[in-house]
């Protein structure tokens, strides 16, 4: 007997959400997008009850993994974002045996991915509330009338957070089955934006009103502007934060422009005398998506030294911690991410490193984006039925060709491989490079750099989504003609 026949039976029971038999309204999946996020939204706002605060262990990676810290969506998206890495690379090494074409194994992948995600809540929740200060518990706790112990309480926190995880993971298939886009799209755009309004407008210290408040008004000195401490007051994030916001525009008007750019591949009706259309392949072919899984795992390395650090201790190799539990030295400093300006202008004074350290860091970095933006941007186009072979299925179901080509599947397939993973790569490493680029210089809000790639890119291909459904509902015969119906 081999695994699937093992598995089968857990793996078709897992509570699954149904798919609408037929056509759901542009409304109603625009109220099922919409009502999701409302919940997220007063979600983030519910606190654990037995928290004592602590320390977001996610830190600026927040901004991707998505949630709130102390809330019950405490562990965010990272479960499913951790599943899809170790399924993408099982599925990639072939290992799984399962074939995606055929209904059953479909059954048994989806199952199996929705396990996993359950696994890796409670594996992630479980170091978050019992190990470390990372969620500290109250030192009493009475409800009802009911005193608990430290550990009752430890324990009521964890039921929370993996009651969270599990709803997140099914409001994300709400969202895909009923709604417009993705749950995870959806939630990294709702902590994206919300971090980027914060930014602008919140009445205190970084603030960029307030900040451009307090230079006007004489608050905040910056005398000559032509000197350097005038110019650097004006340009950095402490400061009027030109640079910041000039780097946020830039970014969006980069993304916009890049999910333009495209090869458009000349596509003809074969029985139907003039109906002709033309198949795009975009530049950011993948999408920025693939880039949640880089930075997810770069997550979990620091998740692991964080660990580590408070609970066993590490040889100073592998990292020396300041009171604040960040890496100052040895490998989970090398391999921790360049958040923002003040990690890497080493001139400054706040950072302690040498020059060549903060320089290894940002090489190491550089490195991890770019090279595992292009890898994971391979296993994301083969997983999602977007590489050429899948493509050149898709277009001859579809009664297309190619004009001046035989119509068969190899024959577009062949054309297709001139171009998906050539574009693929390309796009992949574009993208990590240019969320290193928004990350060293800081954008509006502190989001991160690839959190803002994501927004901007998800908001984007929504954008066309909702006009593409649009387009549906007002031409019901086009429904027909994609098999939307």
């Amino acid at each position: 007997m081999g695994w699937k026949e093992a598995a089968e039976p857990v793996l078709t029971r897992m509570p699954t959400v149904r798919r609408p038999e037929g056509h759901v309204p542009f409304k109603r999946k625009l109220a099922w997008t919409a009502g999701i996020l409302v919940l997220y939204f007063f979600l983030t706002n519910i606190d654990l009850l037995g928290s004592a605060g602590g320390q977001d262990i996610y830190g600026q990676f927040r901004s991707v993994i998505a949630g709130e810290h102390g809330s019950l969506l405490q562990v965010g998206i990272g479960p499913i974002v951790t599943a899809s890495i170790v399924m993408q690379l099982l599925g990639g090494a072939n290992l799984l045996g399962l074939d995606t074409d055929d209904p059953r194994d479909q059954v048994l992948y989806q199952g199996l991915q929705k396990l996993l995600v359950i696994i890796m809540t409670a594996l992630t929740a479980l170091p978050m509330v019992f190990a470390g200060d990372f969620l500290p518990a109250q030192q009493s706790l009475q409800l009802g009338g009911f005193a608990f112990s430290t550990t009752e309480i430890q324990l009521l926190m964890f039921a929370q957070i993996f009651i969270g995880g599990v709803l997140i993971l099914y409001m994300d298939e709400v969202v895909s089955k009923w709604g417009i886009g993705s749950g995870i799209g959806l939630f990294i755009i709702a902590g994206v934006s919300q971090r980027l309004v914060t930014g602008f407008i919140q009445p205190e210290q970084g603030g960029f009103f307030y900040n451009w408040y307090q230079i006007l008004f004489g608050d905040i000195v910056v005398g000559s502007v032509f000197s350097s401490d005038g110019l650097s007051t004006l340009l950095m994030s402490d400061g009027g934060q030109i640079i910041a916001l000039l780097t946020t525009f830039l970014i969006f008007g980069i993304v916009v422009y890049a999910e333009s750019v495209r090869v458009e591949i000349p596509l003809s009706h074969a029985r139907v005398k003039g109906a002709r259309g033309r198949f795009p392949v975009k530049l950011i072919y993948a999408s920025v998506l693939p880039m949640i899984l880089v930075r997810a795992l770069q997550a979990n390395i620091q998740f692991l030294g964080q660990i580590l650090e408070s609970q066993v201790g590490m040889p100073a190799a592998l990292g020396v911690y300041d009171g604040a539990s960040e890496p100052v030295s040895g490998f989970f400093y090398y391999t921790a991410p360049i958040y923002s300006p003040d990690d890497w202008m080493w001139w400054t004074a706040t950072v302690d490193q040498a020059w060549w350290m903060v320089m290894i860091r940002v090489s190491v970095d550089l490195s991890f984006m770019v090279i595992g933006g292009a890898i994971f941007a391979i296993f994301w186009v083969e997983t999602t039925n977007m590489g050429p072979d899948a493509t050149a299925r898709q277009i001859q179901n579809s009664g297309m060709q190619i004009p001046g080509f035989r119509q068969n599947v190899g024959v577009i397939e062949k054309v297709m491989e001139r171009y998906i993973p050539q574009v693929t790569v390309i796009g992949g490493a574009l993208v990590g490079l240019l969320a290193v680029w928004a990350n060293m210089l800081g954008t509006i809000g502190m989001v991160d750099g690839t959190g803002l790639l994501l927004a901007v890119s998800i908001t984007y291909k929504l954008y066309e989504e909702i006009a593409e459904e649009q387009m549906m509902e007002m031409h019901p015969m086009m429904r027909e003609m994609f098999g939307r119906e």
